[in-house]
Parts: C-alpha cells; structure tokens; sequence
C-alpha cells in the first residue's frame, strides 16, 4: 500500500466492534461534522445563492435546539442499534453551553453519536434517508403563515 492508499483507508468504514471501544461523546463529535456537512452541501446544491444566505440557513439548522427537535422527530424510527448509541450519547456526561437547556443539549448529543456512528460504519444510504427527513422538516417545508 502506498501513501495515498493510506490517506483513502482514513475514511474507510470501520467495523461494529470499534465503534464498541469509542465513547459516545467521540461518536458525537464526528457526527456533529457530518450534520453540517449534510446541511451544508444540501444549500449548495439546492438552494444557491450568496455565501452569507446560506450561512443563515444552515445555522437555523446546525443548532442544538434544531437537533434536539430533529432527535425527536427521528428517534422513533431508530432501529435498536441506533437507539442504543441514542441512549448512550444522549445520557453523556457533558456540559451544555450556558445559554442551552441540558435537555435540548442531550438530545442533540444522542442524535450526533448516532450520525457518527453511521458515517463511520460506512451506513451512507441510512444517513442519507435520516437526512431526507431532517431536510425536509427544516429546509423544505413552507413557511406558516
């Protein structure tokens, strides 16, 4: 294997069993990446526009208030591996910010371990449909009058 061989394994799914050794916390905070990411690369595509537009969009969305309501929208249709690194990263010990409820804050932590759990897993197709749906909940649906 040579050098860039090497660089491409770095992104290469990982196996179940060591995903079991890494915190949910670790979890979390690759998740947190791919939502925005996801976000991200959605408003390029889709919405076009000026940076700065985007930029708003995607921060009413990469948000823990936003996630604790995409947790809770999606939580029933976690399988039970998934709701199992729910469960652990929501119940993480860590500490909200302080203008965020504990609450929204570990609800947003349980949905980012279970995002990084499938993007590490190499589960794209799944991170793809859970994506369809917070997408559809934040970015498509019309505005209320």
């Amino acid at each position: 294997m040579d050098k860039t061989d090497e660089k491409f394994s770095l992104l290469s799914a990982i196996d179940d069993s060591a995903i079991r050794e890494m915190s949910a916390l670790n979890l979390a905070y690759v998740g947190d990446t791919v939502y925005d990411l996801y976000i991200r690369s959605y408003l390029v595509k889709n919405k076009k526009g000026r940076v700065t537009d985007m930029h708003k969009s995607a921060s009413s969305v990469v948000n823990a208030r936003s996630q604790a309501q995409a947790a809770l929208l999606l939580s029933p249709l976690l399988n039970k591996r998934e709701n199992d690194i729910f469960r652990l990263g929501k119940n993480a010990k860590s500490q909200p910010p302080k203008n965020m409820s504990f609450e929204d804050y570990s609800l947003a932590t349980g949905l980012e371990a279970v995002i990084g759990y499938l993007y590490l897993t190499g589960q794209t197709l799944r991170l793809d449909e859970l994506f369809s749906m917070i997408i559809a909940h934040f970015l498509e649906e019309e505005p209320h009058a």
